[in-house]
């Protein structure tokens, strides 16, 4: 069960989009909601050479006073926002330095049962919160929900497709989902290019023994075995993704050497980058 929401915050267009998937998330449990507001200070050597001395250091201080004051400018302005909820919550500001907020945001997500964001990798103009994104995935412990750019929650949680490979990220995505799929009246779980699990010789249906798990969390739950025929495995699953109108995608992250896959791409990555759909990744 959900009864803790973290969702990250910087002040931007993007945290009104976030809020409302970390509050219809929360909804479903009526758990409670803590915003995550991340304040970046400036940075000395960012700002002047190590020697450039008194006139330096007194110009760090007054633009780190001003970073704060803007800090709690937002911090009003989103408080404000937040009242508006209709579930219980509170705003979380944390001022640091912009390198030292990811390892910040990874700890304060290790308390919550689920922590909320945009879509990295976009380019889109925003603020990069790439680093941050992945310190919560590699060190919290953590799932995420990540929220593609003017994507609105709906209604309910209908329909979920889950990404199912024989591997521990995967199996850590479907148990951090596990309390949404519980809400889903449908799931499709697809398995791309499968191999036959063997038991004592025989063989079995893959995906078979993760199909009954969720059907016992009371959804219903169809297996969808899918050939690539050459396609790239994230464009399987987002055209999945679209036959079923999902409104989730529960998929592990980082399935072989995280380096690897940066290397090539990846399915993770791509996801990241272009998922019209809401993405819960556990790695």
């Amino acid at each position: 069960m959900i009864k803790d929401v973290l969702v990250h915050l910087d002040g931007s267009a993007q945290d009104e989009e976030r809020l409302r998937y970390a509050e219809a998330v929360a909804a479903i449990s009526q758990a409670h909601v803590t915003g995550l507001l991340t304040n970046p200070l400036p940075d000395m050597p960012m700002i002047a050479p190590m020697d450039s001395g008194a006139a330096a250091a007194e110009a760090l201080v007054s633009l780190e006073e001003e970073a704060r004051q803007t800090g709690g400018r937002i911090q009003r302005k989103l408080a404000e926002r937040c009242s508006r909820l209709g579930v219980p919550n509170e705003i979380r500001r944390v001022d640091a330095l912009f390198g030292q907020l990811p390892r910040r945001a990874a700890s304060e997500a290790r308390w919550a049962d689920l922590f909320v964001a945009s879509r990295p990798y976009d380019g889109n103009g925003a603020m990069d919160w790439s680093s941050l994104f992945e310190a919560v995935l590699f060190e919290s412990g953590r799932g995420i929900l990540v929220v593609p750019p003017g994507h609105r929650p709906p209604g309910s949680l209908r329909r979920v497709l889950v990404c199912w490979r024989d591997t521990r990220e995967a199996a850590r995505a479907v148990a951090e989902a596990s309390p949404l799929i519980a809400k889903a009246t449908r799931t499709v779980v697809l398995a791309i290019d499968p191999e036959p699990r063997k038991r004592d010789g025989v063989g079995s249906e893959p995906a078979a023994d993760v199909a009954k798990h969720l059907t016992r969390l009371g959804t219903s739950v169809e297996v969808n075995l899918v050939e690539s025929q050459n396609h790239e495995t994230h464009e399987v699953i987002l055209d999945q993704a679209r036959r079923l109108s999902a409104d989730l995608i529960v998929m592990g992250g980082y399935g072989h050497s995280r380096a690897r896959e940066w290397m090539i791409g990846g399915a993770t990555r791509s996801m990241l980058t272009v998922s019209e759909s809401p993405v819960l990744i556990a790695h």
